[in-house]
C-alpha cells in the first residue's frame, strides 16, 4: 500500500486535534514535523484552510506539541475539519429561526395542554407604510405558525396621539392580550418614545418600555428587543466565542444598535448573562476611516447603521465573524428594479470573513422568532419585576 502524504485528508479534508497547551489546536501531519506557532494561532481564529497551508509552507519549524495523546483507536484523538474553502460560512437566518420556531411551537403545546389559555397577540399598525405592513403580515403568520393566536387593528394614519394612547390603555387592561406591540415607525405627529413607554411592560413584546430597557442595561431578565435578541442567538448557536473579543456596532440606536452592544459587552455571570466582549460603538458621526481602524481589529462586526455598502472587505480582518442588520432598499443597476440589501458588501466581505450573515434571510427572519418568544414568556407571566409592583401599588 502507497505511503499517506504527510497531510492526511479525509474527503478533500485536513485532521485536526486538540491542543491546550497552545490554547489552541494544531493540524496534525501523521508524520511530519511539527507545525508553527503561527499556524495553531491560525487554526484557531478559524482562517481559511488554505490560507493556514500557504502560512505553514513559508514558517520555519517550531517545537513539538506538548499535548499529550488522547485515548482513542490509534492512539490520537482526530476530528474532521470541512474542506479548504476560500469565503465565509453564510449564516441561514432562516434555518435557525425555523429551529426557535419549533421550540416555540412546542412550548405553546405544552402550556395549552396544561389547561392554560392559548397565548394572545395584539398589533397595532398605524398608516399604509408598505414596509410596516409586509413585517406585520411575517408577525402574524409567524403567529399562527407556533399556535399563538393573534390579530392586527388597523389604525388611520391621521390617528391623533391621545386615540392612540386611549387604544393602548384598553388593550393592556384586556386580559385576552398577552403581548403589545406597536408597529413603528409612526407618524410624524406622535411621540414614538411616548408610545412605547405606553404598552404595559409585561405586554411589552418588543422591549422597548423604559423599565425593560432600564433592566436589560442592569443584566436583569427583561423583555429583550426582538432584533439584538435575534443577533444574540445568531452568534451563540452559531458557536462564534465572544469572551474577551473585539466587537464593533455600527449603529447606536436605542432599539437595535445599543441594545446590541449592551448584551454583547455585559457580564457573563449576572442575572443576564451577557458577552463579555470588548465593544466599540460607532455612529453616523463616524468617519469611515476611523470605523475602519476599529474594524479591521474587531473579531466580530455588527452592521446595524442602515447605509449600504458601509462595511467592505478592505475594513475587516481575516476570519472576523460580520452580521449584517441592515435593511435598505436600493435600486439593481442591472435590472433597475428595487431590491434590498444590508449595510455589508456581502460579496466582498464573505471572501475574507469565517462568517456571515445575507440580507434578506438573516438576522429579519431571527426578529420574528424572538417575538414569538417574547410574546410566550408575556403569556407564561415568566417575570413580574418590583419596578412594575411599585408601579400597579
Amino acid at each position: 500500500m502507497a505511503a499517506r502524504p504527510a497531510w492526511e485528508t479525509g474527503r478533500g479534508g485536513a485532521f485536526i486535534r486538540p491542543c491546550s497547551g497552545a490554547g489552541g489546536r494544531f493540524l496534525a501531519p501523521r508524520s511530519s514535523p511539527a507545525l508553527p506557532s503561527t499556524v495553531a494561532m491560525a487554526t484557531a481564529s478559524a482562517l481559511p484552510l488554505f490560507r493556514i497551508l500557504a502560512r505553514a509552507a513559508s514558517a520555519g519549524p517550531a517545537a513539538p506539541c506538548c499535548c499529550p495523546r488522547l485515548p482513542g483507536p490509534r492512539g490520537t484523538r482526530r476530528l474532521h475539519l470541512t474542506a479548504p474553502r476560500n469565503e465565509a460560512v453564510v449564516i441561514s437566518g432562516r434555518k435557525l429561526a425555523r429551529q426557535i420556531r419549533q421550540e416555540a411551537r412546542h412550548e405553546v403545546e405544552q402550556w395549552v395542554a396544561d389547561g392554560n389559555k392559548r397565548p394572545h397577540l395584539s398589533v397595532v399598525l398605524v398608516g399604509e407604510n408598505p414596509a410596516s405592513h409586509s413585517y406585520v403580515l411575517n408577525k402574524t403568520k409567524a403567529a399562527a405558525d407556533v399556535g399563538i393566536s393573534s390579530e392586527t387593528i388597523l389604525k388611520p394614519a391621521s390617528i391623533t396621539e391621545e386615540e392612540l394612547l386611549d387604544l393602548i390603555s384598553k388593550l393592556n387592561n384586556d386580559r385576552n392580550v398577552d403581548g403589545l406591540l406597536v408597529q413603528l415607525p409612526l407618524p410624524e405627529h406622535i411621540d414614538e418614545r411616548k408610545v412605547c413607554n405606553a404598552v404595559n411592560p409585561e405586554k411589552d413584546v418588543d422591549g422597548f418600555h423604559v423599565v425593560n430597557v432600564g433592566r436589560m442595561c442592569l443584566d436583569q431578565y427583561s423583555m429583550l428587543p426582538a432584533t439584538p435578541w435575534g443577533v444574540w442567538e445568531i452568534i451563540k448557536r452559531t458557536g462564534i466565542p465572544t469572551l474577551g473579543k473585539n466587537v464593533v456596532v455600527a449603529g447606536r440606536s436605542k432599539n437595535v444598535g445599543m441594545p446590541i452592544a449592551m448584551l454583547l459587552h455585559t457580564d457573563g455571570r449576572h442575572e443576564r448573562p451577557g458577552g463579555d466582549a470588548t465593544v466599540t460603538i460607532s455612529h453616523r458621526y463616524t468617519p469611515k476611516e476611523q470605523l475602519k481602524q476599529h474594524t479591521i481589529l474587531a473579531d466580530i462586526v455588527v452592521a446595524a447603521a442602515g447605509i449600504p455598502n458601509l462595511i467592505t472587505a478592505d475594513m475587516i480582518k481575516e476570519g472576523a465573524a460580520v452580521i449584517d442588520v441592515g435593511i435598505n432598499r436600493v435600486r439593481d443597476p442591472v435590472t433597475a428594479k428595487p431590491k434590498l440589501v444590508g449595510d455589508v458588501d456581502f460579496e466582498g466581505v464573505k471572501q475574507k470573513a469565517s462568517y456571515i450573515t445575507p440580507v434578506p434571510g438573516g438576522v429579519g427572519p431571527m426578529t420574528v422568532a424572538m417575538l414569538m418568544k417574547n410574546t410566550i414568556i408575556a403569556a407564561k407571566k415568566l417575570w413580574r419585576p418590583q419596578e412594575l409592583e411599585a408601579l400597579s401599588a
